[in-house]
Formats: C-alpha cells, structure tokens, sequence
C-alpha cells in the first residue's frame, strides 16, 4: 500500500537560483512523532517467511480463517488436510513466528495443468502489504506446478478485494481471465450462500513469472 507523505513537520524551500536549500527545525514533539512513524513502517514492512504447511499447523490456519470473514469456515479436519495433502499447494506465511497468512490449493484432478486457489486468507495485521500476490507467486514458483498454465479460483460477487487480487495477477501474468458462475445461490446453495464466481486465468507460459 502506498502511503501519503506528510510534509507539514518538514518544509524545503529552494532560492529563486535553485542552488541552496533550507530546512525548518523540527520541535521535541514532532521529532518524536517521526520516529514513532518510521518505526511503525518498519514494522508493518517486516519481510513474511513463506514456507510449506505442515500439518501441525492446521488448528493456527482454522483461527486465521476464523478472523478473516467473509471467508467460509471449514473444520479443523479439512484444515489439517490441506496442511498436509495439500501441503505442496499451499503456502504459510510467517512474521516473527506467527501465521500471518495462509493460502490453500490444488491441482484439479484431471486437469494437472489448472491449479485452483481454495483460500487465501491474510491476518489484519498483513493486509495491503501484496502478502496475498506473494504467496499465491510462490505456490506458482514450485516443482509441483511446473505444468501450471491457468489458474482458477471462485469468488462471491461482493468480494471486491478479491476480485482485485486476482484481476490484478492475471495483468501481471498477461494473460486473459474468464468469468462465470461455478455453484449457483439457488441451483447449488438453495438460497443460503451467494453464487460462487468461477475466474479462470491463463494461459500462461512456463517462462511468466508474476511481479
């Protein structure tokens, strides 16, 4: 996330000649509040460790997901499962040894060339860091989707921060994304769920690596 410059503590001035420059003295309290801000980018800058789940990880993944609505709560089971089964297409991230974020996947059967994205789930303090781009570029990076040329994943029609995410990798990647519905509110949720968005990106070559 980009952040604002705050220019008011510091002011620059230049000469009608452009060739001296003076600098207003900051007060005790406005040194004070710099410091306090660059401190707290530093700290929201911290580099996440991404690394492959294992599966004593599952019950910390069932209480990130539980803190990032409006993501769908499975048990701790499935999570143990995907923490496991899944561990080669999934992703843990890491800061200062907490689970930070957590992305879920797998290679559709039948269709090893499509990985779809289960889950993507980032802990508050993580968010508008591209912590979830990151981690989804790094299921991509690895052996077991060398063959990987589309990417699919299903998203609620109100979900805009993940329609963002994935539209975003696709321009990344580009290539094209299709939309269209995948598990119908009536048809498949009898009204108790909104229909699930089915966006296939790709293809992509081999040589694509997201940025």
């Amino acid at each position: 996330m980009t952040k604002g410059i705050d220019l008011s503590a510091t002011s620059v001035a230049k000469s009608q000649s452009g060739s001296s420059e003076s600098k207003t003295e900051e007060s005790p309290e406005e040194k004070v509040t710099a410091r306090r801000g660059e401190a707290n980018e530093r700290a929201n800058n911290r580099e996440a460790l991404l690394r492959r789940p294992v599966s004593e990880d599952g019950a910390n993944v069932h209480r990130l997901i539980s803190r990032c609505p409006p993501l769908d709560e499975n048990s701790i089971y499935c999570n143990l499962l995907q923490a496991s089964h899944f561990a080669d297409t999934s992703v843990c991230a890491e800061v200062d040894g907490e689970l930070a974020g957590f992305v879920s996947g797998y290679l559709v059967p039948e269709r090893p060339d499509t990985l779809f994205v289960w889950q993507v789930a980032v802990a508050e303090a993580g968010r508008g860091q591209g912590l979830a781009g990151r981690m989804i570029r790094e299921i991509l990076r690895r052996p077991a989707c060398a063959q990987v040329r589309y990417l699919e994943t299903t998203i609620t029609p109100d979900n805009e921060a993940s329609w963002a995410l994935f539209r975003g990798l696709a321009r990344k990647l580009g290539t094209s994304i299709a939309e269209s519905v995948m598990f119908d509110r009536e048809r498949h949720f009898q009204g108790h769920h909104d229909s699930e968005m089915l966006l296939r990106i790709g293809p992509f070559s081999e040589s694509a690596e997201p940025g």
